[in-house]
């Protein structure tokens, strides 16, 4: 028994059972924090990563706290709303929805997830994936975008909000600390 525990330690340390041993990052690809990217407007600035590698390279991720702008009763109710909040207009005015959202939970939050077809300033055609999630009265929102698939980006950004790090700090952003 003591040796069949001992090789199960050590399978699992060394990551040879898979499933057993999951890093978000690994899954989510290797992010770097950047500087807020956008003009100042009438919301404090949040955090923004790009993705430098794992499967999600050049993915941008654009992440705040929208205090006081939610619908109390039903939270983010529909697609109108995730199109007007999730600040994929600071991205690119040129912004086309390419499909109905979905419902989606991050972080104990309720919302939904929508998907983009974006014209860049500089004539380039990226994807993205606006997400809107409520907390009683207040939001967060979250765009992933990136020259590549908009499911890939959102895979990849749901990764790296669901971390016990982002989980934190968008607690705190919404708590207004």
């Amino acid at each position: 028994m003591r040796r069949g525990a001992r090789m199960l330690m050590a399978l699992i340390a060394l990551g040879a059972l898979p499933g057993l041993r999951v890093h978000a990052t690994d899954r989510a690809g290797h992010w770097q924090e950047m500087s807020w990217p956008f003009p100042r407007d009438g919301w404090p600035a949040g955090r923004a990563f790009r993705c430098t590698a794992g499967g999600c390279d050049g993915v941008e991720l654009y992440v705040r706290a929208k205090r006081g702008f939610c619908n109390c009763d039903t939270g983010v109710a529909d697609d109108d709303e995730v199109d007007r909040v999730t600040d994929i207009d600071l991205i690119s005015p040129r912004f086309t929805p390419v499909a109905p959202g979905e419902a989606v939970s991050v972080a104990a939050m309720q919302g939904r997830i929508r998907h983009y077809d974006l014209d860049m300033p500089d004539g380039a055609r990226h994807a993205a994936a606006g997400l809107a999630l409520s907390r009683r009265c207040d939001l967060l929102v979250a765009v992933a975008q990136g020259a590549g698939e908009a499911n890939a980006a959102q895979r990849a950004a749901l990764v790296l909000l669901e971390t016990e790090e982002m989980k934190q700090w968008m607690a705190a952003a919404l708590d207004g600390r």
